[in-house]
């Protein structure tokens, strides 16, 4: 099944929920020390159970940019398939793109666009216009 995020009436597709269960797993795993959801509650606790609010689009916006940065140091071996099981592996294994070079680049939704990107600019809609952002399942 693919999952995607929408604001309002625009919907952009990430790609399979593995792949990003393995992103915010990448993210908990790598960079909350305190368990999921402790350093960046509005991304994992809010976003990733379903739903931000319009209230919590700046806060989101702060988590996402010292994620990124933080990520930007490590290298995409480091990718954590599923926080659950650690043995687990992407089903392309190390056979991966020249062009990523760590894992901040490591995460490319199906359309080809880097997913850290793509949550960006929903977050900036969001905190700009208003509503809710939904992961939805298309």
């Amino acid at each position: 099944m693919t999952v995607g995020l929408k604001l309002g009436s625009v919907t952009d597709e990430v790609g399979g929920q593995d792949f990003f269960h393995a992103f915010f797993s990448t993210i908990s795993y790598r960079l909350e020390r305190s368990g999921w959801g402790s350093r960046f509650p509005c991304l994992l606790k809010k976003l990733y159970q379903g739903k931000l609010e319009q209230n919590d689009a700046k806060q989101a916006l702060e988590e996402l940019a010292i994620i990124t940065l933080e990520l930007s140091r490590l290298s995409p071996d480091q990718v954590v398939w599923d926080i659950e099981d650690l043995k687990s592996s992407p089903p392309w294994g190390n056979d991966i793109s020249d062009d990523i070079t760590s894992l901040s680049n490591y995460f490319v939704t199906s359309s080809g666009r880097d997913l850290l990107g793509v949550l960006r600019e929903c977050l900036e809609e969001l905190r700009d216009r208003g509503g809710s952002l939904e992961i939805v399942s298309i």
